[in-house]
């Protein structure tokens, strides 16, 4: 017991003794946890960590967590120390949705922001040499004409795409059939073949095959992803204000860490993060796949992030519109 307590004795007088240098964050690896599998949006989540690592002097890397609508993820880190060692990859899905749908039991304030990340926007779809309409108010013209008639697909039900389509449609009164698939994939066959009228399409798909659609609406506001879309019509062209603004229509990513982590350790992150997204060859990067760099840092996170809730609970109501308007229809 003597000898134990002269071996403490001399450690803390080592660790009080000038010259002393306690070791700093970070001395080790850090992990991203990506809710999804890997693809185009792990790949811009890569280039951000790479940057990221350059900066802070260590590796960050990205660990792919998918399940459960990214709940998965959030509950993987959650789970770890808050020492700074994890970083949440915060995609709207589990970080607003999930919680707004009673799924998940956090709300987007239970985290320390560090900075904005990537936003992705979303489009409305149709086939190439399509003649029942040139734009997307005449193919609402269309819809209202024919209630029940169109036919689209935001791959899954109920998913974010089909949320921001609802509230669109709702807006104009245009109750359509919404067609679930497995795949975006199979959705977009059909969509060429003719079954479908128009689709959910994604950036990533655009990219790939330009010439088999034509974009008649880009689901966002913010410039980039105008741009991403080679400048095709977005809602801030229509004639009517669609209640849908900020980052509430698209996909788009902040990162996070628990709220318990250091502020020494938090503010080093977000220096790091700050300076990576600022990175042209970043930028630069990102957008070669069609996705937009944000440029708010985490002092904008309650003012960019809040109002998003507010919104998808009203695309949550557009859904309930769109089942029971399609209802009445199959009663006459």
């Amino acid at each position: 017991m003597m000898r134990k307590a002269l071996v403490a004795a001399s450690f803390a007088a080592l660790t009080l003794a000038p010259g002393f240098a306690k070791a700093e964050f970070p001395e080790r690896t850090i992990e991203n946890i990506f809710p999804w599998s890997a693809g185009v949006a792990m790949s811009v989540s890569q280039i951000i960590a790479k940057a990221m690592g350059d900066e802070l002097g260590q590796s960050v890397t990205v660990i792919s967590t998918p399940g459960a609508a990214g709940t998965k993820a959030f509950k993987t880190a959650m789970n770890r120390p808050a020492d700074g060692y994890t970083i949440i990859d915060g995609y709207v899905a589990p970080l607003v949705l999930q919680p707004v749908l009673g799924k998940a039991d956090w709300t987007y304030e239970d985290f320390k922001p560090l900075h904005a990340a990537v936003s992705n926007a979303f489009s409305i779809g149709s086939r190439k040499g399509e003649t029942r309409w040139s734009n997307f108010e005449e193919m609402m013209a269309y819809g209202k004409a024919n209630p029940g008639k169109l036919r689209y697909t935001s791959g899954s039900r109920n998913n974010l795409p089909h949320m921001v389509i609802a509230k669109v449609l709702q807006s104009y009164g245009v109750v359509a059939q919404n067609i679930p698939y497995k795949t975006d994939g199979d959705g977009r066959k059909d969509l060429k073949s003719g079954v479908l009228d128009f689709s959910f399409i994604n950036v990533g798909a655009y990219l790939q095959d330009k010439e088999a659609f034509d974009i008649l609406l880009v689901l966002s506001e913010l410039p980039g992803a105008k741009a991403s879309y080679d400048g095709a019509p977005s809602i801030t062209d229509l004639k009517i204000d669609l209640g849908l603004s900020g980052l509430a229509p698209m996909g788009w990513t902040w990162w996070l860490v628990h709220k318990d982590t250091p502020d020494d350790v938090t503010d080093k992150l977000r220096t790091a993060m700050q300076a990576a997204m600022q990175r042209e060859d970043v930028r630069k990067q990102i957008g070669k796949v069609g996705f937009v760099p944000l440029d708010w840092d985490h002092t904008k996170y309650e003012e960019v992030v809040g109002p998003v809730s507010g919104q998808l609970s009203a695309m949550g109501n557009a859904l309930a519109w769109e089942e029971e308007e399609m209802k009445k229809l199959r009663q006459r």
